[in-house]
């Protein structure tokens, strides 16, 4: 991204992602307006969330029973925890909070549904009222659509502006869902100001809980980007790990148990044929796809097959580099010519999965996103800071051939942070 304007923003990005292990805080330098944006990355630390945090957030984005006082509760504890992530960050970087402009807080998704769904309530229908014509008025009155798509995104932005002093920028998706899109993913729009080339189509691949790619054809314009989520990301090798390790341990560190294991291909085979991978993009996947109830079908899958924790691990590695290859050769390459795939995510730190992916995309040459200058963890974080400049700036930042939308939309909320003597 090019330099441009006189006024330039610090702006602190806070991303919490569906494996909910903590919170990314990244110091972002931006000035100028698309396309000519400068963004450079200052710092950035991750701070991990306090066990009990984690389990209540991955509960409720299972769907587990809950009330709405623990999600209102859980909504504000966030929001505290979101603040102090801010201001610890900024005691780490040594920046007082006074010299950040703007933070971007994509906050924790514990429900979304792109595609309008059946409305679900589980409350009892209204009573019957003698007066049927009142009723009529009021049930014309009620009546909304039977499908409804929606998206929740916790940790109260009043509460970290109101703790940080600083202006805050938050729940991003739902602008581009009331517009027609799917509210997800929302970082192509970064990832076009990024790694737009005139000379050769690079794809933008984030290995988080769920992958995704952004696929940006040579020379491209805006509406020529399009970005979908592929399927499975860390979230299913995690959550075996966490499991088989009774949560002693949250990730495959350097692919150490899936090494020891054998690849169950009658397994892939059956994964891969589902539905939601050969459904076409736009899409977005999360924990309703990919959460507990799917470790689960592996975990019986390899209790009558008689297979050990670390094949069900190596496995579902290798599920996630292949759903990824398959996406390519589904959906990508048929449209666009790709020279360079850019990876990061946390996924990016797996050594079988990378060579996975290097084996099933031979001819793409495979880099890091920190050989272009943004650490492969920072991505999503320093996303979420040019996001909320953006916002700040009355800009539309949702790529429409990335979300669905019907038109271009300004995202967020702004909380105003009161001026302080």
């Amino acid at each position: 991204m090019s330099s441009a304007s006189p006024r330039t923003m610090r702006v602190l990005g806070l991303m919490s992602g569906t494996s909910a292990d903590g919170i990314d805080v990244a110091l972002v330098r931006i000035a100028g307006s698309p396309p000519k944006i400068a963004a450079k990355l200052e710092n950035f630390l991750t701070l991990p969330f306090p066990p009990a945090v984690r389990a209540a957030v991955l509960r409720l984005a299972e769907g587990q029973p809950t009330t709405t006082g623990e999600i209102s509760q859980l909504n504000f504890l966030l929001g505290e925890l979101f603040a102090r992530a801010a201001l610890g960050a900024c005691r780490r970087f040594r920046v007082p909070p006074q010299r950040i402009d703007l933070i971007g807080s994509h906050g924790q998704t514990i429900y979304h549904q792109g595609h309008p769904g059946p409305f679900l309530s589980s409350a009892a229908p209204l009573p019957q009222r003698r007066n049927r014509q009142r009723n009529a008025v009021a049930s014309a009155t009620l009546r909304g659509p039977e499908r409804v798509a929606s998206t929740l995104q916790i940790g109260e932005p009043a509460v970290i502006a109101e703790r940080t002093g600083i202006t805050t920028v938050a729940d991003f998706r739902p602008a581009d869902m009331a517009a027609g899109g799917q509210g997800a993913p929302l970082v192509p729009f970064v990832d076009y100001l990024l790694y737009c080339d005139e000379r050769r189509g690079r794809v933008a691949l984030n290995l988080g809980g769920i992958a995704n790619v952004t696929v940006i054809p040579r020379a491209a314009r805006p509406d020529q980007v399009f970005a979908f989520d592929t399927g499975p990301g860390n979230m299913v090798i995690d959550a075996l790990v966490r499991h088989f390790s009774r949560g002693k341990q949250t990730f495959d560190r350097d692919a150490r148990m899936s090494r020891k294991g054998r690849f169950l291909p009658r397994l892939v085979n059956e994964l891969l044929g589902e539905a939601y991978l050969r459904q076409p993009p736009p899409k977005t996947a999360g924990r309703e796809q990919y959460g507990v109830a799917y470790m689960q079908r592996l975990l019986d899958w390899g209790r009558k097959h008689k297979a050990r924790p670390e094949d069900l691990v190596r496995t579902a590695t290798i599920l996630t580099a292949l759903s990824v290859v398959d996406a390519f050769h589904r959906w990508i390459l048929p449209c666009a010519k790709v020279e360079q795939l850019i990876v990061s995510g946390g996924g990016a730190h797996n050594p079988l999965l990378m060579a996975q992916l290097g084996a099933g995309l031979s001819g793409i040459e495979i880099v890091s996103s920190a050989d272009l200058g943004i650490p492969e963890d920072a991505k999503e974080a320093f996303a979420f800071a040019i996001l909320a400049y953006e916002t700040f700036h009355g800009r539309p930042a949702n790529l429409c051939s990335a979300t669905g939308a019907k038109h271009p939309a300004i995202l967020g909320k702004v909380i105003y942070a009161q001026k302080r003597s």
